[in-house]
């Protein structure tokens, strides 16, 4: 048999602490500020990708929902700030390398994914330096060990692949246990005023579960998100697998952090699925 590809960590040591010991008491420092409870189903969730100590604070709120859950597998979806090209990129074999121990791909459901759309193909090198599914990866690990991933990088983030990955998420995965999570920021280096009023035009659709809403959004000013684009495609495949709420779970800057509030960048944490009750954060894509 051959030897099965391990990309290695690429920001290990530089964007988040580089020895599992290190790392595991970073993040469970996160994750016990965070709240667990989320009810019913959480079908997807979105989580920001910048440094761990900027980040983490957020992150926690997304990935403590998912303490106790259990999930076939986890399809992450984020942005390719270093390689340009068309279309989707997965890694479909082998597996990523982290401080925590490798995490494993889920083979059958990436080729599963493969089938689906034309547009989902691997692209050599997308994946070498990228940063945005690799900060998913310790929360990951801490709040479900073991859980095999499905890597994709979005490329250009064009209308026709947003909603062409949307569609195949929920069609490859219509029969599956899996979770989604959308790694994206939200707007750059704005003062926090400003900041919030940008951000919060992307929390509100979020909340409203409006998908399409948001996509128009991003059309015209894109600088809302950087992964604009993986947030929309997984909310359109958490739709098509039944989550039917949102909920915004926590907006913070980078300023919140640093003290500097004249150039930050903004995180959110959310989830979506099939919650208990609704309250100011949690929006039935029906209106009950």
């Amino acid at each position: 048999m051959p030897q099965q590809p391990i990309r290695p960590a690429a920001v290990a040591g530089s964007w988040y602490p580089g020895t599992a010991e290190a790392l595991s008491r970073a993040v469970r420092g996160y994750l016990d500020l965070a709240p667990t409870s989320a009810g019913g189903e959480v079908r997807a969730v979105i989580a920001p990708h910048a440094g761990l100590a900027y980040s983490g604070p957020v992150g926690a709120f997304a990935y403590a929902t998912l303490a106790g859950r259990s999930y076939d597998a986890a399809v992450i979806v984020g942005p390719s700030h270093y390689v340009a090209f068309d279309g989707v990129a997965v890694y479909p074999r082998g597996a990523f390398a982290t401080p925590l121990g490798p995490v494993a791909i889920a083979e059958a459901e990436a080729e599963a994914l493969l089938r689906a759309s034309p547009r989902v193909r691997e692209v050599p090198g997308a994946h070498a330096r990228e940063h945005s599914l690799e900060m998913q990866l310790p929360f990951l690990v801490s709040v479900l060990p073991g859980t095999p991933i499905v890597p994709l990088i979005m490329g250009r983030q064009t209308r026709e692949t947003i909603a062409d990955l949307g569609h195949a998420l929920g069609t490859a995965f219509a029969d599956r246990n899996v979770l989604f999570i959308a790694s994206s920021d939200l707007s750059h280096y704005h003062d926090a005023e400003t900041a919030a009023r940008l951000d919060g035009r992307v929390l509100d659709f979020i909340e409203r579960f409006d998908a399409d809403g948001l996509l128009d959004a991003l059309e015209r000013v894109p600088d809302h998100a950087c992964g604009g684009g993986p947030v929309v495609s997984v909310m359109l495949a958490a739709r098509a697998l039944g989550a039917r709420r949102a909920r915004v779970l926590r907006y913070a800057d980078s300023g919140d952090v640093s003290g500097d509030k004249s150039a930050v960048v903004g995180y959110v944490a959310a989830a979506l699925g099939t919650f208990e009750q609704v309250n100011d954060h949690d929006i039935d894509i029906d209106g009950r």
